[in-house]
């Protein structure tokens, strides 16, 4: 058995986001030149996720939407009150409490099966970074392993 890493930089533009990066899966599992494994792809972030899900526009929307219905932004969140909060708290602190909140929902991983060198996808299945908070450069970790 042999591994294969490879991380990804993906920039957003807005949040809720929702990123296809399907191809750049599939090229690292070309590179990987693995048959038969598994692909993980992790997100280093707690406020983007990792998810598998159809590319449809009008889904995309309500996926947004859904986002902002469990953890709304502009709710009162104990992380973004900077009054008492004391821990992890950087130079360029922005509140965010809705992006981990939706997080939650979410999670940081997905692992698809490789099967004769390729993703075994459903027919409408695509790997999506979800960006959660404000736009930025995210990092991915796409990790293969198999023979």
């Amino acid at each position: 058995m042999r591994a294969f890493t490879k991380c990804l930089n993906v920039k957003s533009t807005r949040a809720p986001e929702f990123i296809d990066i399907t191809e750049l899966v599939v090229g690292a599992v070309g590179e990987s030149e693995v048959e038969a494994g598994i692909a993980v792809v992790f997100s280093r972030h707690t406020t983007a996720a990792i998810k598998i899900n159809e590319n449809e526009p009008l889904l995309i929307k309500d996926m947004e939407h859904f986002l902002g219905t469990v953890a709304p932004q502009g709710a009162y969140y104990g992380h973004n009150d900077f009054a008492i909060r004391t821990a992890h708290m950087h130079e360029d602190e922005c509140p965010n409490g809705h992006a981990h909140c939706q997080h939650l929902t979410l999670g940081s991983s997905e692992m698809i099966p490789i099967v004769d060198g390729e993703l075994a996808f459903g027919a409408w299945q695509r790997v999506f970074l979800v960006e959660l908070d404000i736009p930025k450069e995210r990092e991915v970790v796409v990790q293969i392993m198999g023979e």
